[in-house]
């Protein structure tokens, strides 16, 4: 009895073996083998990207009798060994230039805020000609962070109201 037990045991264990190629969907060749290679590529390109964070004067400014000094970041990821300059434009301010930028006020006034930008604190101003006003730097594949320096001047305030200007940050490369 054992042995036919044991004679059953080994014809379904050959059985399994003799199907698991089947099962499993890919055969066994044994003719012999042949290989080749293939080439795998990419090509980077110099490129890069900006972005940038609000710069915030404070929200519950009273008179401008002394310089308001707050910053902010931009953020600038370009391919490695990439150099470029980053510019900054005069904003949307009425009558704002890069070198006198302005902030106008939302609401029905048409009074402005002087404001300065600056690459170093309280130093070079930030304007948006290459060569001249920008600011250089080499990529590193990686995002670098960029401070952004704003100053308002003392000045005589204008009336209350929320005041705005929106700069558009360029990355020349």
């Amino acid at each position: 009895m054992k042995s036919k037990f044991l004679t059953r045991v080994a014809l379904a264990t050959a059985f399994g073996a003799a199907l698991l190629p089947v099962l499993s969907g890919a055969a066994v060749y044994s003719n012999g083998s042949k290989t080749t290679t293939f080439d795998v590529t990419l090509k980077i390109i110099a490129d890069c990207t900006i972005a940038a964070n609000t710069l915030d004067f404070g929200q519950s400014q009273g008179v401008l009798a002394t310089a308001v000094n707050v910053n902010t970041t931009l953020n600038v990821t370009c391919t490695n060994t990439t150099p470029y300059n980053i510019g900054l434009n005069a904003g949307t301010g009425t009558g704002s230039t890069t070198a006198a930028r302005l902030m106008s006020g939302t609401g029905a006034n048409t009074s402005t805020v002087a404001f300065n930008l600056f690459q170093a604190a309280g130093t070079t101003n930030w304007g948006n000609t290459q060569g001249t006003d920008t600011k250089s730097g080499t990529g590193t594949g990686s995002s670098q962070t960029i401070t952004v320096y704003g100053n308002i001047p003392a000045q005589a305030t204008p009336q209350p109201d929320t005041y705005k200007s929106t700069i558009t940050a360029t990355v020349y490369f």
